[in-house]
């Protein structure tokens, strides 16, 4: 057991009235300064913010290319985090102070036709002010800083012999699971393409593992990536500047191709790839975001009769299920953390994750 597990909750916490918070001031402008400590409206919860970790979607907040951010100067990202409730907002009975939690990303409005339905991460109100939509780190302060408040409503308390920074990694792979959930969940027996082996693709490897999925093929550019990949559950592993992936998973198919293909990667040319590799029938799931338009032979999808799903974020209670995967221990988050920086150093962090200095995979801060 680590030793953030370890820690035992208190009945009460001393919450200071300032606290350290990283702002975006502009593209490539982010500082640690001194902010007040958000207090928890109606609905909501204070959180101490534990770790909090990257990933390439920061690096775009991080360069002012994604779209309904706060304003330079007043805006905290930060979205994969975990933490313990430190105070309650009004009318909250489910979590009590002391409780460690991890979080999705996204609180829906809960009024719009698509939050109705459970499709919140695609709610129709996202980043109006005033609407109750929150996407923490993106439309709204997350957890970047010292103390984040969050909505009940995508928050999980943490099972006891879940780390944080297994927690941080249970959010990553809430995404994986929305895309195999929108695409129909059900993969027993069946052979599975992973493309991309970040983050969301290790942890969506151990997914379709957790599923029984009958093999799982990882496909990457990076050695040591792709060897973590086989170590975390993939059966096969193929790397794509040695050995072209669609004549491989031809061969390893039976020259059918796979039943499922996940694209994690944003490469531009991996969707035509993804297509190719696909089955008569079959699906492909993207769940990437790409640096721009790509082009697809999209005849070819619909000749082989393929069905294309996208998602966007760890919508429909996955987050929930994933955690139970890993309580079980069918979910290795930890062991893709492989640097940590304190908040005061977040430009330092961040320039590793983009200059893949020291090959990381997956860095947290901690504040």
């Amino acid at each position: 057991m680590t030793a953030d597990v370890q820690a035992a909750p208190t009945a009460t916490r001393q919450i200071p009235d300032t606290m350290r918070a990283a702002v975006l001031f502009g593209p490539g402008d982010i500082r640690v300064i001194d902010r007040p400590v958000p207090q928890p409206g109606p609905h909501q919860v204070l959180v101490e913010v534990a770790m909090c970790g990257t990933c390439g979607t920061d690096l775009k907040i991080f360069d002012g290319h994604f779209p309904q951010t706060p304003p330079f100067g007043e805006f905290t990202p930060g979205h994969e985090w975990a933490g313990t409730v430190v105070a309650l907002g009004e009318s909250v009975d489910e979590f009590a102070v002391g409780d460690r939690v991890a979080i999705e990303v996204h609180a829906g409005c809960g009024r719009c036709d698509n939050c109705i339905i459970g499709k919140y991460t695609a709610c129709l109100n996202y980043a109006k002010p005033g609407k109750g939509q929150r996407a923490s780190g993106i439309t709204v302060d997350g957890g970047f800083a010292q103390y984040a408040v969050h909505d009940v409503k995508a928050l999980y308390k943490m099972p006891e012999n879940i780390s944080f920074a297994d927690a941080v990694l249970v959010t990553t792979a809430g995404t994986g699971l929305y895309g195999i959930d929108v695409a129909g969940g059900y993969m027993a027996g069946q052979d599975v393409v992973v493309v991309g082996p970040g983050p969301i693709g290790l942890m969506t490897v151990q997914l379709c593992r957790q599923l029984a999925a009958r093999s799982v093929t990882l496909v990457g550019t990076r050695d040591s990536r792709l060897e973590l990949g086989a170590r975390l559950g993939a059966t096969e592993i193929i790397n794509a500047r040695e050995t072209d992936p669609v004549a491989r998973v031809r061969e390893l198919t039976g020259g059918d191709g796979a039943d499922w293909v996940i694209e994690t990667s944003g490469g531009p040319g991996v969707p035509d790839q993804c297509i190719a590799m696909t089955k008569r029938a079959g699906k492909i799931v993207f769940v990437a975001f790409y640096p721009g338009p790509v082009t697809l032979d999209l005849s070819a999808a619909v000749r082989s009769d393929i069905s294309m799903f996208t998602s966007r974020g760890e919508g429909g209670n996955n987050v929930k299920r994933a955690m139970a995967m890993a309580a079980g221990g069918g979910l290795r988050g930890e062991e893709l953390v492989s640097h940590r920086f304190p908040l005061e150093d977040i430009a330092e962090a961040f320039r590793v994750v983009r200059e893949r200095d020291g090959d990381p995979m997956k860095v947290v801060i901690v504040p």
